[in-house]
């Protein structure tokens, strides 16, 4: 195995041979160590705006479609109340971002006034936006069928029952806490 000199730390390091072959004239500069660090330290951070209350929902497969995940945490002044996760074998993105609402929504207590927050903008105007027209229309769109329509005439109707629950866009992958947690639930499956 090629032995490297980290740049960063002066050890000595070495890469499986299958790595090296894989980039024909690269030598790299950092031992994974040095790598690792650098990257947790320029990674972002959510700052005073992460939200600590609410519930926090993500899913998704690999590939799209695929098998998937997705997961629902329920926190209060960043202590975790409730959480769930699961898997589907055969699934696409928006099946699971949906599945992760409806069990996301199911965590709170009725009459609990609560935020969820999904990463998910399709999902998130999905519902507060579009479904009500849909369901007006027999629910279809005036371009075709709504897609996922089980699902989604599903989480509307919890949305719709449940006026103590708003609905919410939050960006993903930005570091807020607990949005990071629920995509690591989604992805519990792969595990």
């Amino acid at each position: 195995m090629p032995s490297f000199t980290c740049q960063t730390c002066a050890d000595v390091f070495s890469l499986p041979q299958h790595i090296i072959d894989r980039y024909p004239g690269w030598e790299p500069k950092e031992c994974r160590s040095c790598r690792s660090a650098k990257a947790a330290s320029s990674a972002p951070t959510a700052g005073a705006d992460d939200p600590q209350t609410g519930v926090f929902t993500d899913g998704g497969c690999v590939p799209n479609p695929g098998p998937g995940g997705w997961g629902a945490v329920y926190v209060v002044d960043g202590e975790i109340v409730a959480e769930r996760h699961g898997h589907d074998p055969a699934t696409t993105n928006n099946r699971m971002e949906l599945t992760a609402l409806i069990e996301g929504a199911n965590l709170v207590p009725d009459d609990t006034a609560m935020t969820v927050y999904s990463d998910s903008n399709l999902a998130v105007r999905t519902i507060n936006e579009w479904a009500a027209g849909w369901e007006a229309r027999g629910w279809k769109r005036k371009t075709g069928p709504v897609e996922n329509v089980d699902l989604v005439r599903k989480a509307y109707a919890i949305f719709r029952e449940r006026s103590d629950l708003e609905l919410q866009w939050i960006k993903a992958h930005v570091g807020y806490t607990w949005n990071e947690y629920a995509d690591r639930l989604a992805n519990r499956w792969r595990d």
